[in-house]
């Protein structure tokens, strides 16, 4: 079933035509036109962007695709299916613009908890949730309370969470919202590497320059309307002016390129500039430097590679079917060995089922078939001791009174 679907959704993953979101008052008296209006889609594989300053309709769109909000007018479809049917809902991660989270348990907790709601098998959740927590730099706080850390470390731990279920479409609403610039950083990267895997994402935020380093596509909204979109070379690319790069030149060379532009061109060179380190590049070096000389922190830390669950590639058609079938072959083999074992049945007992409770039953089988270990010899059974002896008249008076009874009662 979930073959057939991304095979009927490989295009679209998202596809909005005249999406109006009008939010009303008690009386039905429209109050506030949150979005008006608004044709998008978002692409298979893609990195999308959602841009616009505070109130101009970004969170309350993500709302709408999630079914959280119901659409006043226009059509919008998730996976070629209306945002309110439940089915999407195990293909998509979120990370809500403030993270909340059960104050009292701890990293490891959280994810073991949210893991279980979709459904995830134990020793996969182990696993993911151990990768996770290295991944966003909090493995060495998996034990501390949530309720104790800092925004930006609750916010590692969102991230963590909307990416548990490894999603087909993940959905991110200001995720750098508190971060450190490491966190920043390793967000942005995170991104690249998920873009680059296939995955498709939703990325709404207003600071410009981490849409403009990772997204593929984006739109601008404002009042609820969109003003722009398309990819950053169209809306970003200065057709006027052009860069040249080179070794940095003495004043001489640059006076005698300027005259043969003038002669050539009958124009001048502007500016001359040095180019200068970005910010970030020049921070983050700092921090691999303290890191590299292992200087204590008792914060997040720089975190690691991405999930390997997150990365690894997908079976190709048919590669649930065969992992099934070798699966299934494995079992009726163990199972036919632990017949053999002198159960009486000429190895044709059922195979244990696969999933949680295989395991427990493949324990309970080898406890019945294991050869019991040799007892010391019982002791003879001690006689039981007979009654006392009771005189045979009274017995004879019993007997015989119940046959007069029984005689006397017939004859009345």
């Amino acid at each position: 079933m979930a073959t057939a679907e991304r095979m009927t959704t490989s295009e679209k993953i998202v596809e909005a035509v005249g999406l109006t979101k009008v939010f009303s008052d008690f009386w039905l008296r429209a109050k506030a036109r949150a979005v008006d209006g608004i044709d998008f889609e978002i692409r298979r594989g893609e990195v999308f962007g959602l841009l616009g300053p505070n109130g101009s309709g970004k969170s309350t769109t993500i709302k709408m695709i999630l079914g959280l909000l119901h659409k006043t007018k226009g059509r919008l479809l998730v996976f070629g299916r209306e945002p309110s049917d439940v089915t999407v809902k195990k293909r998509i991660g979120y990370l809500p613009e403030e993270s909340y989270m059960y104050r009292f348990l701890n990293p490891q907790e959280t994810l073991d908890y949210y893991a279980k709601l979709f459904g995830i098998d134990r020793r996969e959740r182990t696993r993911r949730v151990g990768e996770l927590l290295e991944m966003v730099g909090l493995s060495q706080v998996r034990h501390r309370a949530v309720g104790e850390f800092s925004k930006g470390m609750t916010r590692r731990l969102g991230l963590a969470q909307a990416l548990i279920n490894d999603p087909e479409f993940l959905i991110l609403d200001e995720p750098t919202s508190g971060l450190d610039p490491v966190g920043t950083k390793q967000v942005k990267d995170l991104l690249i590497e998920l873009g680059r895997r296939g995955k498709t994402i939703l990325l709404s935020s207003h600071l410009l320059d981490e849409v403009e380093d990772v997204c593929t596509r984006m739109v601008v909204l404002y009042g609820g309307k969109i003003r722009a979109g398309g990819t950053a070379d169209e809306l970003l690319t200065d057709t006027s002016r052009t860069v040249l790069t080179t070794q940095r030149l003495s004043p001489d060379t640059i006076a005698r390129i300027d005259q043969v532009l003038q002669e050539l061109q009958g124009i001048g060179v502007d500016r001359v500039d040095s180019p200068r380190e970005k910010l970030e590049d020049f921070f983050m070096d700092l921090v691999e430097k303290a890191r590299q000389e292992q200087v204590a922190t008792s914060g997040a830390q720089h975190g690691g590679q991405t999930a390997a669950f997150l990365v690894e590639k997908e079976p190709e058609d048919g590669g649930e079917l065969i992992e099934d079938l070798t699966r299934e072959k494995a079992a009726v083999s163990r199972s036919v060995e632990i017949g053999g074992k002198g159960s009486g049945q000429h190895g044709l007992e059922a195979a244990p089922p696969a999933g949680p409770k295989a395991d427990v039953l493949q324990e309970l089988i080898e406890e019945r078939t294991t050869p019991a270990k040799p007892t010391a010899p019982s002791k003879p059974a001690e006689p039981i001791a007979k009654p006392k002896d009771v005189d045979a008249s009274v017995i004879d008076d019993l007997l015989g009174g119940g046959d007069d009874d029984r005689r006397g009662g017939a004859s009345r």
